[in-house]
């Protein structure tokens, strides 16, 4: 029982972190269309100069000032490259973001090289007993914090200009613009965002249990990836429960590897895709998707 409670709860801990990388995802889908394949290098940005500058701001100093710096490179992403493609060409953009990962995960893999950076979390490796359980003080942050950035996100989308404007864009862009909506100052918002919930997640990605951060660490985003394609690329609270599901089947896989072991050693690793294909097998819109009519 006890092992039962302490997976669930570190699944749900993941997933609450995955939860903040598939936002952003979403984010950027909503606002134009384009998956956003540089989330990784960008998580790995945040985490690599919340390492960095944390002996001389302090973790809360070099936290805020990771989160707004790579708030501003996704931002500059769109104003500098994306703009200059037409918005219509999705594919193009996305591509674009493809050589935008691998430059930023080239370089930024050259500074970490072999070593496993601390970002300096006031957690360390304190763990915590909640009956039966033993659950790092970590992973119970990482929930409640993710709960408050999320309920903090959602609440924009719901009673904030932009946030209505986002809406209003992901509905119908050309009716938007004609209504005076601001696209490409909605998409440049967006992208911000996008950035500085994945620099946020980097903090829980690199802190204990985990042993820190890595030039892997940004691979981890991808995992974000099925989670909001499970809940329908274009819906916020299908990204949540998508992440939570993906977040609380990985650990699952992981803590009782013994019994799948038929499966292979490394299914814990694959077993967000296997998911992500078994459920659009039965719902090719996702979780919460909803199919799209168009005349012809």
């Amino acid at each position: 029982m006890s092992t039962a409670l302490d997976t669930v709860l570190n699944g749900l801990a993941l997933g609450s972190v995955y939860a903040l990388v598939a936002l952003g995802f979403v984010i950027i889908f909503k606002a134009s269309a384009v998956m956003n394949f540089a989330h990784g290098s960008l998580l790995l940005l945040g985490g690599y100069l919340t390492a960095v500058l944390h002996d001389r701001l302090g973790f809360a100093g070099a936290l805020a000032l990771a989160v707004l710096a790579t708030a501003a490179a996704a931002g500059l992403i769109d104003v500098l490259l994306l703009r200059r493609v037409d918005p219509a060409a999705a594919h193009v953009l996305t591509i674009v973001t493809i050589g935008v990962d691998i430059l930023l995960m080239t370089d930024l893999t050259r500074r970490i090289g072999g070593d496993l950076l601390t970002l300096g979390d006031p957690w360390g490796a304190a763990v915590t007993r909640l009956g039966p359980a033993t659950v790092a003080d970590s992973r119970i942050a990482s929930i409640l914090v993710s709960t408050v950035v999320i309920a903090a996100v959602f609440a924009v989308f719901r009673f904030t200009p932009w946030g209505l404007s986002l809406r209003a864009a992901a509905e119908d862009q050309e009716a938007a613009a004609l209504m005076g909506i601001r696209l490409a100052r909605i998409r440049t918002l967006a992208w911000c965002l996008a950035g500085a919930l994945a620099a946020l997640a980097a903090v829980f990605l690199a802190a204990f249990p985990a042993p820190g951060l890595e030039r892997t660490t940004g691979q981890i985003a991808l995992k974000a990836f099925p989670a909001a394609i499970l809940g329908g690329m274009a819906s916020p609270p299908g990204a949540l429960a998508g992440s939570l599901l993906i977040g609380v089947t990985e650990a699952l896989a992981a803590g009782y590897q013994s019994e799948l072991s038929a499966l292979g050693a490394g299914f814990g690793d694959v077993v967000p895709y296997a998911v992500m294909v078994l459920v659009l097998l039965v719902r090719p819109a996702g979780l919460f998707g909803t199919k799209e009519a168009a005349r012809v």
